[in-house]
């Protein structure tokens, strides 16, 4: 079968949609299929033998630090000249607003993808009066495709509310191999800690942007001087957040990836999730196979993820201080580490070949090939 993807964001980007693309891809090669992406060019044209093109990227205005291709008619020359059999339009929006235009437009049997809530993050930067032409926006990409795919059961029932048509779940997955406990090292702990390695170590891993609500965590190391923190990870906030952390015993370190991102789960204590704008939130699955125990809200895809009061601790958004009370939890050691255990055994056996051939049989079933049972189907975040 020719697989062509057609995304918003690849490689050298460093996420959860392109963490579960490449290793979507890497199955799909593997499995003896070819798999061409279309991509915003940002300097990587292959990925394990598959073709990359790259399509013209630039920066928007409100979002400097990271790079978008705008829609393009040039997509429909490249669709034509791969001739693929299915076509996967990853998070459509702009370069993929044209991969949906000319997927239907030539015929091709067209799956799309939702992995940002973008009409939520309207209100962090203050477009609240635009979510309802996102929404309209979004809906309309979405329905022009066979077969939609999110990543929760709270994702799927909020984009049925709003029109989206045949939605189904993608499962989750996650490299249980790379993240694991045994990864810990005293050098990335004395890195994290600055120095201060007998503290609790909090640990947030993500994109550094008003939605994800970062600055919460300040209130808890204002309340106890038990904690220090690591923030993992780059983006248009970073500048305001260093300036609300400082004189806080907090540690910036930028991107940093594989097997060095893998230490820092493990050799940390507690992994923090601030964020109520999640579909999916991959960093907690990794932070539970790394054995870290979890703080998060109590709303949407991470109640999916997270048995409040055995894997993490979920707070309440609504109520004032919640989130620092509920960390304050991790005081207790012994709490602590009975929920780190059960994290970590809560994620052992999960992998990315079950979510990749979940999707790989949607792309048969699209094409007339192996027949998928969509109620299966969506049972995905179930498991």
């Amino acid at each position: 079968m020719k697989i062509l993807v057609i995304t918003e964001t690849f490689l050298p980007s460093t996420d959860g949609v392109v963490t579960r693309l490449t290793n979507s891809i890497r199955y799909f090669l593997k499995s003896g299929h070819q798999v061409q992406i279309i991509a915003p060019d940002l300097g990587v044209y292959e990925f394990e033998g598959a073709k990359v093109i790259g399509a013209k990227a630039t920066r928007l205005f409100f979002y400097r630090s990271k790079k978008f291709a705008m829609p393009t008619k040039k997509i429909k020359k490249m669709i034509q000249e791969y001739d693929p059999d299915i076509i996967h339009v990853v998070n459509p929006a702009l370069l993929g607003a044209s991969g949906i235009h000319y997927a239907k437009k030539l015929g091709y049997p067209l799956l799309a993808s939702y992995h940002t809530q973008v009409p939520k993050y309207a209100d962090y930067y203050h477009l609240s009066i635009f979510k309802g032409l996102l929404w309209w926006y979004f809906r309309k990409l979405h329905n022009m495709a066979d077969i939609n795919l999110c990543t929760s059961q709270v994702v799927h029932q909020e984009l049925i509310d709003q029109g989206f048509k045949n939605v189904h779940v993608w499962k989750r997955g996650v490299d249980t191999s790379m993240y694991h406990p045994r990864n810990y090292k005293e050098a990335m702990r004395k890195r994290l800690t600055n120095g201060q390695t007998s503290k609790k170590l909090l640990l947030y891993v993500g994109r550094l942007a008003p939605e994800k609500e970062i600055e919460k965590i300040k209130h808890v190391l204002k309340a106890s001087d038990q904690f220090v923190l690591a923030i993992v990870g780059d983006g248009p906030y970073r500048d305001v957040l260093e300036r609300h952390f400082q004189g806080t015993n907090t540690v910036f370190t930028g991107f940093i990836y594989k097997e060095e991102l893998a230490s820092a789960y493990a050799s940390s204590d507690v992994f923090v999730f601030p964020s109520t704008t999640e579909t999916l939130g991959l960093v907690i699955t990794e932070a539970m196979a790394s054995g870290l125990p979890i703080v998060a809200a109590k709303s949407g895809p991470t109640c999916e993820q997270i048995e409040d009061g055995q894997t993490g601790l979920l707070y309440d958004q609504h109520v004032e201080g919640d989130f620092t009370r509920t960390v304050l939890q991790f005081e207790d050691e012994t709490l602590r580490k009975r929920l780190a255990k059960r994290a970590r055994e809560e994620i052992a056996d999960m992998g990315w070949d079950t979510q990749s051939k979940q999707i790989l049989d949607i792309y048969q079933n699209l094409t007339g090939g192996k027949r998928t049972s969509y109620g299966e189907m969506d049972k995905g975040n179930e498991q």
